[in-house]
Parts: structure tokens; C-alpha cells; sequence
């Protein structure tokens, strides 16, 4: 469902929603639904049981019963896509249908102004169910790769200095003065936009709604905002002056 709002969803998942019988999600993502989807039947499990979120799918598609699983961004990054198809081993009579969303890296990007494109990668600093020396290494080849980098998961009220600890990693292969920038609230009220320096992001706090950017070598700041290169060679014109 995107960052939530109706006009950031595709026709494909808003028609998914309403032909629907039952909605299941996060009680975080079921509330941005907002109105139109009311009359639904709207089931949510609290945050860290996304496992019996996705068996509470499951159990009403059995019933006959036509259900959608709803994820923030895309399901299929970070989200429950993969969990589905996990459980869904023991459910093979039920069809299951991942529908595209727009992801974090996509709606910030465009918001910041371009700075994925280029070969670029996603990497979460959540160390949940990842270990965070596999996160240091994916941040360590990313940087020796050249990759531009869209950072998920930055902080937490129990991860505050996980970003801060990804600069130094990064620090280490890159120089500070490359170009970076941050979207806080993306597509939601709110919606805040800032570019600065890998050195200077080093130094700032961000919350669990932000997503990190991080520029290649040839990324620049330009007018405010964030822009990795493609490799266009751009023709100027040039011409002689003369004063009558």
C-alpha cells in the first residue's frame, strides 16, 4: 500500500482492497486505510507477530472468504511476501497473489530529488532477524562497489546511534564530503526532505520513519537536491561574444 495515502497506491492494489472480504494487517496500516475501506472486515495482530498475521490470512482464505494482506511500501521488500509463500507450503489450495507497491527507495528518492539513477542497493540496519556483522558487510561492499545506497531502518528507540555506526563503517571507504540526504515521513503528513554531507549525516538523529540516501561517487548536490548521475554527456552550447 505504499506510504499509506490512496493516491500513493496503484489501481492494481486499490482494486485488490476492494474486492475484498476481509483486510488483515498492522493496526498502524489498517488506520491509514482511512474510510473507504470501513465497511470491511478488518483484522490486525500487534507488531512482531507477522508470522500469525500471515497464518490469520491463511486460516480466513480457507473460509471461502477473499483476504488481503496489507504491508507498507512493497511486499515483496522487507515486507510479508516471502512469509506468505513460506506458510503457504501447507495451504496449497489457496491462491496467493503478490500485488507491486511503491517502496521507501522509490517515493524518497522522488522526493529528495534522484539519487538512485544509478546501480544502487537497499540495505536495512534492522538487526531483528538480521545479524548486524552480515549488515556490516553488506554496508562494506556496497561502498567498495560504488553502490548508491538506500538506507531502511535507521533507528529505533533501541537502535538511536545504528545510523551513526553505519557512517563509520562507511567513513572508512568513502569520503566524508560525498553527497547524501535523508526523507523523514515519506508521503505522509509531515513529509520533510534534507541533503547534507556523509560526515554531517554522521552527526544526525533520525527516527524510525526516515529513509537514508546515499550517493556514489559521481552523485552531486544540485539546487537542494540529491542527483546520482547516469553518465549523459551533456552538449553546451558555445559561441563568441562581441561588443559593437
Amino acid at each position: 500500500m505504499g506510504p499509506g495515502r490512496e493516491d500513493m497506491m496503484t489501481g492494481e492494489a486499490l482494486a485488490a482492497l476492494e474486492q475484498s472480504d476481509v483486510i488483515i494487517g498492522y493496526t498502524v496500516y489498517l488506520g491509514l486505510l482511512g474510510e473507504r475501506f470501513q465497511g470491511k472486515e478488518l483484522l490486525s495482530t500487534p507488531m512482531r507477530q507477522e508470522t500469525e498475521r500471515c497464518q490469520l490470512a491463511f486460516q480466513e482464505a480457507e473460509k471461502g472468504k477473499q483476504v488481503a494482506l496489507i504491508c507498507s511500501g512493497d511486499a515483496g521488500i522487507y515486507g510479508m511476501a516471502s512469509l506468505m509463500y513460506e506458510i503457504g507450503k501447507t495451504h496449497l489450495e489457496t491462491e496467493l497473489v503478490v500485488i507491486p507497491g511503491i517502496t521507501a527507495a522509490s517515493s524518497g528518492a522522488a522526493v529528495l530529488g534522484a539519487p538512485l539513477n544509478h546501480d544502487f542497493c537497499v540495505i536495512s540496519l534492522s538487526d531483528l532477524l538480521t545479524p548486524w556483522e552480515k549488515i556490516e558487510k553488506r554496508l562494506v561492499a556496497a561502498a567498495e562497489g560504488d553502490f548508491a545506497m538506500a538506507i531502511y531502518n535507521p533507528s529505533s528507540h533501541k537502535r538511536k546511534d545504528y545510523l551513526m555506526r553505519a557512517c563509520d563503517i562507511l567513513l572508512c571507504h568513502i569520503e566524508g564530503e560525498r553527497a547524501c540526504g535523508y526523507v523523514e515521513n515519506i508521503g505522509r503528513e509531515g513529509t520533510r526532505a534534507v541533503t547534507c554531507t556523509l560526515r554531517e549525516l554522521r552527526e544526525t538523529q533520525v527516527n524510525m520513519f526516515t529513509t537514508v540516501f546515499i550517493g556514489n561517487a559521481g552523485s552531486e548536490i544540485i539546487n537542494g537536491k540529491l542527483v546520482t548521475k547516469r553518465g549523459y554527456q551533456i552538449e553546451r552550447n558555445t559561441g563568441i561574444c562581441r561588443n559593437n
